[in-house]
C-alpha cells in the first residue's frame, strides 16, 4: 500500500470500532444491521482489510453517518484553532488525504474539514466503475452531486440521470443508489452534503 492509503486505513479501522463500541454493539449486530460479513468487519477493525467503496457505504448506512465522516479520524477537526491572518483555515491540497477504493479505483478527496457546517468531497470514478449505495446510507442527508469533468450515469432507485460536466442534481427522497461512469474517460465530480436530522 502506499503511503497515502496507510494511515487512512489505520482510521477507517479505529472509526469504525469506535462507533461500534459507541453503540456497544457485537460485531455479528454490525454484520446484521450493515449487510457486510463478521470477518470483513474484523478484518477491517484490525487494519488488515481496506475496505472498498460498497463496504464504507453499508457500514456508514448501518451507523448512520456519512462516508465522510468514517474516513475522519475520531474528533479529527476538533480543537484546531485559527489565527488572526486566517491560516489555520488553509488547507493545502497536498495535506488532504486521497482514498482509493481497491475494488474499482474509485478515488475520494475531502475538501472540507469537520468544522464546517457541510461535507463536500471530490470524487475521480475511473472508466466502467460502478459504485451502489443502499438507500439507508441517504436517509439522514441532503446532497448534491456536482459534475467537473466526464459524464456521469446516476441511478436513483428506478430514475436514471445522465449528468454531464456542469450539470448538478440534488438528490430527492431517500433510495438505492449508484454512481456509474459507463465512459472510456474519468468523471470527477463533488458532492455536497449536510445533515438533516440526527443520528
Amino acid at each position: 500500500m502506499s503511503n497515502i492509503v496507510d494511515p487512512l486505513v489505520r482510521r477507517i479501522a479505529a472509526r469504525v470500532r469506535a462507533e461500534r463500541e459507541r453503540r456497544r454493539w457485537t460485531l455479528a449486530q454490525l454484520a446484521e444491521a450493515s449487510g457486510v460479513s463478521q470477518a470483513m468487519i474484523s478484518r477491517i477493525e484490525r487494519e488488515e482489510s481496506s475496505p472498498t467503496a460498497v463496504v464504507l457505504g453499508k457500514l456508514s448506512a448501518a451507523f448512520r453517518l456519512s462516508v465522510s465522516s468514517l474516513l475522519a479520524g475520531e474528533g479529527e477537526g476538533e480543537g484546531e484553532t485559527e489565527t488572526e491572518t486566517g491560516a489555520g483555515r488553509v488547507r493545502r491540497q497536498a495535506d488532504a488525504a486521497e482514498w482509493r477504493d481497491p475494488e474499482t479505483g474509485y478515488r475520494r478527496r475531502q475538501i472540507t474539514t469537520p468544522r464546517f457546517p457541510a461535507e463536500i468531497a471530490e470524487i475521480r470514478l475511473p472508466p466502467g466503475a460502478q459504485v451502489p449505495y443502499p438507500a439507508a446510507a441517504f436517509a439522514f442527508i441532503r446532497q448534491l452531486v456536482w459534475v467537473l469533468d466526464g459524464r456521469l450515469t446516476f441511478h436513483e432507485g428506478d430514475l436514471v440521470h445522465e449528468l454531464h460536466a456542469g450539470d448538478t442534481l440534488e438528490l430527492g427522497e431517500p433510495a438505492p443508489r449508484t454512481f456509474v461512469n459507463n465512459t472510456g474517460t474519468e468523471c470527477r465530480y463533488v458532492v455536497v452534503l449536510t445533515r438533516h436530522q440526527q443520528p
